[in-house]
């Protein structure tokens, strides 16, 4: 692959770049540049020459801005004594794409790494015109002035692939130059208030009684019509005690699980769909009020031996009693494991339906 092919792909594969929505200031904004470019001697040319540019761009994610730019340099011609004219000028004019990755909060000075490139146009005096592609680097510093208005200083090293204009001088294709500038960034559209955010602390509302709970049970004392509870006591909308049922219909089992010999594995349980969800209600409501204290019965349908019922039903709340107690429940605070066997029915067993209820685990509170 060539120089130029090189060139031109870089330059591609910026312009590629994904826009992503963020939480940022993505407004375009325009940036007039200016300042010197040190020239590579080898054009001879002078020194040193001023640089004047301008472009528009946009961050595309709180880090990183796309900005498609134009900036020209006028160098005046030095001789050489082989017919390069010690009068006259030339003219370089670029098109090109860059980016800038920044470092840092948006409030401070932000230092930032920028990569780029594009076509250049090239003319000096007397001499053959050309258009070819070039590439760029360099390291900068940035900051936000106002809402709208921010600085930016840059350092940046310029490949320029000039293979045809200036193919005569000294057999070069190439030139380096060294880039010194200083620009704006101008925000474009939308209001500068609507970026200004108000950080201030409201003061606080005045107290009333929605705002307290002096007994702590999470019932304020408007609505509190037992404002003498204790806190961490189980209270209903009005603050007052109530019992707490921990409802565990829907976790049911499979016939005839778990197995004899069962790994304690809760996919091996065969609780049916959904049952890991109720389960997981159960954790939260204990967690809730840890002055509960629960026991952990098991149930099964009628089917089979009444001693085959019995160790089945303790095979069924050892599955429950463990889940809890891996999830973080103190085994202080359960009672059981318990079997019944097929003695507690809920439901007949003279249908599928009924059997499916009867093959469960309660968690009754205890007094």
């Amino acid at each position: 692959m060539n120089r130029k092919s090189l060139c031109v792909l870089i330059a591609l594969g910026l312009g590629a770049a994904s826009v992503q929505a963020q939480d940022y200031d993505d407004r375009f904004y325009f940036a007039p540049t200016m300042g010197v470019s040190f020239n590579d001697q080898d054009r001879l040319t002078d020194r040193s020459s001023f640089l004047l540019g301008a472009g528009i761009g946009r961050f595309i994610n709180p880090n990183s801005a796309i900005d498609v730019f134009v900036d020209r340099t006028t160098r005046d011609n030095r001789p050489d004594g082989i017919g390069v004219p010690s009068s006259g000028q030339f003219a370089n004019t670029v098109l090109g794409i860059a980016l800038r990755h920044h470092f840092g909060s948006w409030e401070a000075w932000r230092p930032y790494v920028m990569i780029g490139g594009g076509m250049s146009y090239h003319n000096r005096d007397g001499s053959e015109s050309d258009y070819d592609p070039f590439v760029q680097a360099g390291v900068g510093l940035s900051k936000s002035i106002t809402n709208r208005v921010g600085f930016r200083g840059e350092v940046a090293y310029r490949y320029d692939s000039d293979s045809d204009s200036l193919r005569f001088i000294n057999g070069d294709d190439n030139f380096g130059d060294l880039l010194v500038t200083l620009g704006l960034t101008v925000a474009l559209g939308g209001a500068e208030e609507a970026m200004i955010v108000d950080d201030s602390v409201p003061p606080p509302p005045p107290a009333d009684c929605s705002t307290l709970d002096d007994d702590r049970d999470g019932v304020n004392n408007c609505d509190d019509k037992c404002p003498d509870s204790t806190a961490g006591q189980v209270v209903g909308p009005d603050g007052c005690a109530q019992d707490v049922v921990i409802d565990l219909r829907g976790v049911n089992f499979k016939f005839d699980y778990p197995k004899r010999g069962f790994d304690g594995t809760i996919g091996n349980a065969g609780l049916v769909d959904g049952s890991m969800e109720i389960l997981q209600q159960a954790v939260d409501v204990l967690q809730r009020y840890p002055q509960l204290r629960v026991a952990v019965d098991g149930h099964t349908d009628a089917i089979g031996t009444d001693e085959y019922n019995q160790s089945l039903s303790e095979r069924r709340s050892r599955v429950v009693y463990d889940y809890l107690t891996a999830n973080g429940i103190d085994s202080s605070r359960l009672v059981g494991p318990n079997g019944y066997g097929e003695s507690r029915p809920i439901d007949t067993n003279d249908t599928a339906e009924g059997r499916a209820r009867n093959r469960r685990t309660e968690l009754p509170v205890q007094k």
